[in-house]
């Protein structure tokens, strides 16, 4: 099978700022997604992870290496996926409506059929009742239920996810996080996740990538055999506690390492 996303060593280095020297954010990575696989990358603060997603979306390029879509390197990937950051980014004079509805209208879907479109996709996944509502006036766990609309609606069979959870409180989260295996179960998009929670890494995936310090490097992968379709109960099964210590000792290595070499938060 071809993988869909595929990185061969990949470098990011990014240009000294003022006096400081060049910062090599990303080194001689390598990683393989496939299609329809779930894959969670988790790592300490300042490791990189965000800018693997970065160079993977065409946001960023990289200083050395290929990136491969669908076994072609691709000029420009960013038509390629569906992106979504933590922060919700709803602008705040729309519409949840509105807002649902922009990525489409950017990609050239007529306002009318692109306000239909989102219509449909917030009644699917029970926001329909706050269409006419603005963001301000909505729970920081239906904005980001709104974003994911967006993300998915544009229709791009990879999503790639960066901390989408993070801002939220722990019982929301936890909420969204059933959500999106409800989603991602009835189409099985291919999709890329960054997290810094390892409960949330294991629950959601199929593998999770762990990365070292930075310079960041894939150190690990872990292949998640837990039963699907799962729910929060699975928390307590015990492989589940096995899979979360595997990371846990992994990641936690690796963030005194940033913690003593100045990269942690």
């Amino acid at each position: 099978m071809v993988a869909k996303v595929r990185l061969d060593n990949v470098d990011k280095v990014f240009p000294p700022q003022g006096d400081g020297a060049p910062v090599v954010a990303v080194e001689n990575t390598s990683l393989s997604v496939e299609p329809k696989e779930f894959v969670s990358i988790v790592g300490p603060s300042g490791c990189g992870k965000s800018t693997i997603l970065n160079m993977i979306a065409g946001l960023l390029d990289p200083s050395s290496g290929e990136i491969h879509i669908d076994g072609h390197s691709v000029e420009d990937r960013r038509q390629h996926f569906g992106y979504m950051f933590q922060k919700d980014l709803l602008f705040p004079w729309r519409t949840i409506r509105q807002n649902v509805a922009l990525g489409i209208e950017v990609l050239g879907v007529p306002k009318k059929e692109a306000l239909e479109r989102a219509e449909k996709i917030l009644n699917e996944f029970g926001l329909g009742g706050f269409s006419n509502n603005y963001p301000s006036q909505l729970s920081g766990g239906m904005r980001q239920r709104a974003a994911l609309m967006r993300t998915l609606l544009c229709d791009r069979d990879t999503l790639l996810l960066d901390e989408p959870f993070g801002a939220l409180d722990a019982l929301t989260r936890s909420v969204m996080q059933e959500w999106l295996l409800s989603i991602w179960e009835q189409d099985h998009r291919t999709i890329i996740f960054i997290t810094h929670d390892i409960e949330e890494s294991i629950f959601l995936s199929d593998r999770v990538m762990m990365m070292s310090a930075r310079p960041g490097r894939i150190k690990m992968e872990l292949e998640i055999d837990l039963p699907r379709p799962r729910d929060h109960n699975i928390l307590t099964h015990p492989h589940f506690s096995e899979l979360k210590k595997i990371v846990l000792d992994q990641i936690y290595e690796e963030s005194v390492k940033a913690v003593t070499a100045g990269d942690g938060d």
